[in-house]
């Protein structure tokens, strides 16, 4: 994991990275082709095995986001939950309580029927948490993205101590 600016805000325990990535359910996916940026707001499953994390989206078989990561398949995505205003007494006290997982990896399209199988399985497992079983049939009409990822940062701001 890359470190980032405001240390003391950083999330280094895998566990509370897992629960962050349960929670958030919209992941923010960045691309750029042509120095053209693009970002879409999509459904995620992901797996993490010791540090290592892998997402997974599915879309609709054609259209620009597909074209994009066909041109340039590195990407950037970031997702966040637990978000909650917060006023202080003068402008700049003002905030945002967040927790926030971000950073980069390359885009997959998945063509092998039983990853695609698999990778929705796994995607409904984190937004409903449940168990879903997926026939080929279902996942012929559906393009499914693994994003394997190089890099990421976990992130979470509290609310001020004197707001508590």
């Amino acid at each position: 994991m890359q470190g980032m600016t405001k240390r003391e805000r950083q999330v280094t325990d895998l566990q509370q990275i897992r629960e962050i990535l349960d929670r958030a359910k919209v992941l923010h996916l960045g691309l750029a082709v042509d120095n053209e940026p693009y970002v879409v707001p999509m459904n995620y499953g992901y797996t993490m095995e010791g540090e290592k994390l892998t997402l997974y989206l599915h879309s609709a078989v054609k259209g620009r986001k597909l074209d994009m990561i066909h041109a340039n398949p590195n990407v950037f995505f970031e997702l966040d939950c637990d978000r909650m205003p917060f006023e202080g007494e003068k402008p700049c006290q003002y905030g945002l309580v967040y927790s926030s997982v971000m950073g980069r990896g390359t885009a997959h399209i998945v063509e092998d029927v039983e990853e695609k199988k698999k990778a929705m399985s796994i995607l409904m497992k984190t937004q409903t948490g449940k168990d879903f079983s997926f026939e080929d049939r279902l996942v012929s009409i559906v393009c499914v993205i693994r994003i394997d990822v190089q890099e990421y940062t976990a992130k979470h701001r509290p609310l001020p101590e004197k707001m508590r």
